[in-house]
C-alpha cells in the first residue's frame, strides 16, 4: 500500500544501521510514532529551548498529543521516532512538500521527501558524533526506506547550526522563501549529493538485528 509518490502508508520500520565509525554510539533504528506512547518524550523535546525554532515551545502535553495524532492520521506527512540503542533519542517528520508547507513555493519533482529533524536536549556530556549518525542515518532512511529522489528542507536561516550539518550531508540552498513565523532556506539533496558528502562517503554496515 502506498501514499503520496510511492510512499509507503503501512507501518514499518527503517533497518538498523550502525556505522564503524560511530560504533560507540550504538545502532540506530526508526519507527512511526505511536502518540500515546511517544507524546511525553515529544513534549519534553518540543519544549525545551533548544528547540526553538520548531516554534513549539509553549505546547502544552495535550496540544502535543493532538499534534501527534494529527499527523499519524494524514497522508501526506508522517513521524518517526529516532532510537539509539534502543532508547528515544530524536525525531524525524517527512512530508509531501508539493502539498505540505511548500504548495506552490518550488518546483517540486516526483520522488520529492520533505524531512524535519529534531534531537532529545542533551542530557549529560555530549557524545562526540552522535549529531552526525543521527542525520547520516535520517538520509539513509529517506533514500532507501522512503525512496525519496532528493530530500527538500526549509530550516530558518537563522539556525545556523543545522545549516552547517545540512552542508555536510550535501545540501544545497535553492533560494530563501518566507514561511510561517520564519525565513526559510529551502534546499535540496539529492541521492548523489548525500553520496558524496562528508556525512554520505562514510562506509555503513547494516545490523540485522
Amino acid at each position: 500500500m502506498t501514499g503520496w509518490r510511492g510512499q509507503p502508508t503501512e507501518p514499518l520500520s527503517a533497518e538498523t544501521v550502525r556505522d564503524e565509525a560511530w560504533k560507540h554510539i550504538g545502532p540506530i533504528r526508526l519507527d512511526r510514532v505511536v502518540p500515546e506512547r511517544d507524546a511525553l518524550a515529544l513534549h519534553h523535546w518540543l519544549t525545551h529551548p533548544s528547540s526553538a525554532f520548531w516554534q513549539m515551545t509553549e505546547l502544552g502535553l495535550d496540544e502535543v498529543l493532538a499534534y501527534s495524532r494529527r499527523v499519524a492520521d494524514a497522508t501526506d506527512e508522517h513521524a518517526w521516532i529516532g532510537r539509539i540503542g534502543g532508547r528515544p533519542r530524536f525525531m524525524v517528520e517527512t512530508y509531501d512538500p508539493s502539498r505540505v508547507l511548500l504548495a506552490g513555493l518550488y518546483r517540486a519533482r516526483t520522488g520529492d521527501v520533505g524531512m524535519h529533524l529534531l534531537t532529545a536536549p542533551a542530557e549529560g556530556p555530549r557524545l562526540h558524533g552522535l549529531t552526525d549518525a543521527v542525520m547520516a542515518a535520517t538520509m539513509r532512511f529517506c533514500f532507501r526506506t522512503l525512496r525519496a529522489q532528493r530530500v527538500v528542507v526549509e530550516p530558518d536561516v537563522r539556525n545556523t547550526a543545522i545549516a552547517a550539518k545540512n552542508a555536510a550531508a550535501g545540501f544545497r540552498v535553492v533560494r530563501e522563501i518566507d514561511l510561517p513565523g520564519k525565513r526559510a532556506a529551502l534546499s535540496v539533496c539529492t541521492r548523489e549529493d548525500f553520496a558524496a558528502s562528508r556525512l554520505g562517503a562514510r562506509t555503513i554496515h547494516e545490523d540485522p538485528r
